[in-house]
């Protein structure tokens, strides 16, 4: 399917005083594996992924569709037949039963980014790029995209992309870091509060008709701190605040591990799937249900299309940037 071999693979190692290690992998600007010790002290691997890296390359991955701890571009979410327009001009977009989704047939998270600068040291980091040439998969402009990885001495994991463009185009880009705070087993145990008293109103095909739903006393108010439970999620929580501030949390009693999530965007996807695929074998062992649960940070999907969603173009001249932090501790 691909051209890249996996000799062109590169895993980078980003080790702090706790003895944390984040791992990079240049396949998608992906976040392989991130290890910290849990409240035991022992050391357990808190993103669910493929165990090897050359999995990233096979037909499946592509197929499946799971963007395990990639970088979702140029547009992570959906985009209604994939079509959009700036100003007078119309685009059309690769899109399956009507339903662009992250990026398209072959979006950024199947790329492999240039490694432009590894930091060791105090608060060890990688910085990564890819340029996104004009028309790939539909989009208008060159865009010059950069993701920078950061390990924190406080354990905190942080996630800066930026871009620019040569011509009008739109943006969205958000990782796609699957957690289990257990290191293994489901998360259905888990607890997870956001900062949301909205989430956006969709059709059968995820796709948003531009309403908002109140969640007040809903099964989906995650407003107050409660059990995940066995419960399959997809939903775009409209935040209440922003940056600074915690967006979203999640904690683990088994491993006693919390984790804090701030960005500077106005939506947080929650992607909590019943099942992942079985083809491959995973960095930890985990349960067939609810194994894993991301919090994506990003614009709403769909922005193009909605004039009372915040804008997703991006002009020449101007920067491009979305920000995510998540923060564990241990309790």
């Amino acid at each position: 399917m691909s051209a890249i071999q996996p000799t062109d693979l590169k895993i980078i190692d980003l080790v702090n005083s706790n003895k944390s290690r984040l791992q990079i992998l240049n396949y998608g600007a992906s976040i392989f594996s991130f290890k910290m010790h849990n409240k035991n002290d022992k050391l357990i691997d808190l993103v669910v992924g493929p165990k090897q890296a050359e999995d990233y390359l096979k037909q499946e991955y592509h197929d499946e569709n799971k963007c395990f701890g990639a970088t979702i571009g140029r547009f992570a979410g959906r985009i209604a037949k994939g079509e959009f327009k700036i100003g007078d001009e119309e685009y059309q977009l690769y899109h399956d039963d009507g339903v662009h989704l992250h990026g398209g047939e072959s979006g950024f998270q199947y790329k492999l980014w240039n490694i432009d600068k590894i930091e060791e040291g105090e608060n060890p980091s990688v910085t990564l790029s890819y340029t996104s040439k004009h028309m790939e998969e539909g989009y208008p402009g060159s865009l010059q995209v950069k993701a920078k990885y950061t390990l924190t001495e406080e354990d905190e994991l942080k996630i800066s992309y930026t871009a620019k463009t040569d011509k009008n185009t739109i943006v969205n880009i958000t990782n796609h870091s699957y957690f289990n705070l257990n290191g293994g087993g489901s998360v259905s145990d888990h607890f997870m509060q956001i900062n949301a008293s909205k989430i956006l109103e969709l059709d059968e095909n995820k796709l948003p008709t531009g309403n908002l739903t109140k969640l007040k006393k809903k099964p989906k108010d995650y407003r107050e701190n409660k059990i995940l439970g066995n419960r399959e999620l997809d939903d775009v929580y409209v935040l209440d605040v922003v940056d600074d501030e915690i967006q979203a949390q999640l904690f683990s009693p088994l491993s006693g591990i919390k984790m804090k999530l701030t960005s500077n965007q106005s939506v947080v996807v929650v992607y909590s799937p019943e099942t992942l695929p079985g083809s491959w074998v995973y960095l930890s062992e985990i349960d067939e249900k609810y194994p894993a649960v991301a919090l994506e940070a990003q614009n709403y999907p769909d922005a193009p299309n909605f004039r009372n969603f915040p804008s997703s173009l991006l002009k020449p001249g101007e920067l491009y940037e979305n920000n995510i932090a998540f923060a564990f501790s241990v309790k």
